[in-house]
C-alpha cells in the first residue's frame, strides 16, 4: 500500500496544461495522488501529456477565452471524475513591444487569454467547488503583476488584474469553502521565454544580479502550486506567493555587497 500522495482524492483542472509550467503541474499532481485534466488549445501536446501520465489524466481541448469552452470542460471533468476541487489558470501568453508600438489587437490579445480567461475559468468552477463543499483556486500572475516591466504593456496589465482578481474572488467565495490565491513567478525555463521575439535576450545577464543567479524550472514553481492546490494551505486565500530568486527582494547598491 503507497503513501497517502497530497492530492489524494482531488480532481484538478489545469490550464496551458501541454507544456511548460502547466504540464509540470500536472504530472506533480497525478504523482501527488490527484486525477488530473489537462486543458490546452494545443490538442495533440495535450492529448500527449495525459496519455503519458495515464488512466487518472484526461486531456480536454479548451480556449480559455471561450465561455462555452469552459462550460464543456468543466462538464466534461465532471463526467471524468465526477467531482472538481482544484483549478490552476494557468494559461498565459505573451507580447512584446513598447507602449506606442503597440497596436490594439495586440494588447486585447495578451488581456483575452491572461484576464479573461482567468476570471471565466473561476466563474465556471463555483458551482462545482460549492457542491463540492470548496476547493481551490490557483491563479497564476507573475512578477510583471507586481511591478512595471518595460515593453510588455499588455502582459503586466493583464498580470496586475490577476493579481487583484484574485482577492476579489477570495473575499467572495470564502464563504464556500473555495480559496484563491495568485503565484507570481519570476523569469521561468519555459517555451514562452524561448519565442523568437526573446532572441536578443542575455537570458543569463537577466538574471546574474538576482539572489538565486539562475532562471527558474517549471518544477520549482509547480511545487509552490501543489502547496496551494493541497490542504497544507488551508488558511490561505487572497494572497500572493512568490517564486523569482529574490529578483523582487530589492537591489544591491554597486559595490556594497563587496565590501
Amino acid at each position: 500500500m503507497r503513501d497517502m500522495g497530497r492530492l489524494e482524492g482531488k480532481v484538478a483542472l489545469i490550464t496551458g496544461g501541454a507544456r511548460g509550467q502547466g504540464e509540470a503541474e500536472a504530472r506533480l499532481f497525478a504523482a501527488e495522488g490527484a486525477r488530473v485534466v489537462v486543458a490546452d488549445v494545443l490538442e495533440k501536446e495535450c492529448a500527449r501529456v495525459a496519455a503519458e501520465i495515464g488512466e487518472n489524466a484526461r486531456a480536454v481541448c479548451l480556449d480559455t477565452t471561450s465561455e462555452e469552452g469552459w462550460e464543456q470542460a468543466i462538464r466534461a471533468t465532471l463526467e471524468a471524475f465526477g467531482q472538481l476541487d482544484v483549478l490552476v489558470n494557468n494559461a498565459g501568453i505573451i507580447r512584446t513591444g513598447l507602449l506606442e508600438n503597440t497596436s490594439l489587437d495586440d494588447y486585447m490579445a495578451v488581456v483575452r487569454v491572461n484576464q479573461v480567461g482567468v476570471f471565466l475559468g473561476m466563474r465556471a468552477v463555483v458551482p462545482a467547488m460549492r457542491e463540492a463543499g470548496g476547493g481551490s483556486i490557483v491563479n497564476i500572475s507573475s512578477t510583471a503583476g507586481m511591478e512595471g516591466v518595460q515593453g510588455v504593456i499588455g502582459y503586466a496589465a493583464s498580470k496586475w488584474a490577476v493579481r487583484g482578481m484574485t482577492k476579489t474572488a477570495a473575499l467572495e467565495l470564502g464563504r464556500y469553502g473555495i480559496r484563491v490565491n495568485s503565484v507570481h513567478p519570476g523569469g521561468v525555463d519555459t517555451p514562452m521565454i524561448s519565442a523568437p521575439e526573446f532572441n536578443a535576450v542575455d537570458k543569463d545577464g537577466s538574471y546574474a544580479a538576482q539572489p538565486i543567479a539562475r532562471v527558474g524550472q517549471p518544477q520549482e514553481i509547480a511545487r509552490m502550486v501543489l502547496f496551494l492546490a493541497s490542504d497544507e494551505s488551508s488558511y490561505s486565500t487572497g494572497s500572493e506567493f512568490i517564486a523569482d530568486g529574490g529578483r523582487l527582494a530589492g537591489h544591491d547598491d554597486e559595490g556594497i555587497a563587496s565590501e
